[in-house]
């Protein structure tokens, strides 16, 4: 066996480890199943929204137009609008509730192009919504969208907008997917 062959056996040997370790990575990944989403998200005919709050790191000068209830506001419309669960006015008669926060919390990253700080990100605004059971007030499930920071405040509060649509996406996604039993799929 010539030096270059030895060369490349050992080559493939270390090689196919690696290789195998991808495929089988990809079976189990294709393998696990989906875990199932709670019925009650799809059979809930009421939801009370509530506001958790708004966490502005600055009460004189807010990051976004529209004060502290802003989010929660934009959420409630878009989920009036959306029309899959009636909106009720009292948690009491709710089948789920869902709990809307805005939170902006401080990070100071620096957007950096060589040895130049272009912007800095101070923060690191996120739309929180939270659907919880009444009677235990289990968490069901939850979503956290960020916002993409801007220096303009015009620009902070489209990119609000942008996560409180997405948010809401995730909510209509997740209410109309069909359940998955929760015996399992020799339930089925």
């Amino acid at each position: 066996m010539t030096r270059q062959f030895k060369v490349i056996l050992v080559g493939i040997g270390l090689a196919m480890p690696l290789l195998l370790d991808t495929v089988l990575a990809a079976q189990r990944a294709k393998q696990t199943p989906a875990a199932p989403i709670p019925a009650q998200i799809f059979t809930a005919k009421k939801a009370f929204v509530a506001n958790a709050g708004g966490d502005e790191p600055f009460y004189e000068e807010p990051l976004f137009s529209g004060g502290p209830d802003r989010s929660y506001n934009q959420i409630y419309g878009a989920l009036k609008a959306l029309g899959r669960y009636e909106l009720v006015s009292t948690p009491y008669d709710a089948d789920l509730l869902l709990e809307i926060r805005l939170t902006v919390p401080r990070i100071d990253q620096k957007i950096v192009r060589g040895e130049t700080v272009l912007f800095p990100i101070p923060y690191d605004p996120q739309v929180r919504l939270v659907i919880r059971d009444p009677k235990t007030n289990a968490v069901l499930w939850a979503f956290t969208e960020h916002a993409e920071w801007a220096i303009r405040q015009a620009n902070r509060d489209r990119n609000l907008d942008q996560a409180v649509a997405r948010l809401v996406g995730d909510v209509q996604r997740l209410s109309t997917q069909p359940t998955v039993p929760t015996g399992g799929p020799d339930k089925q």
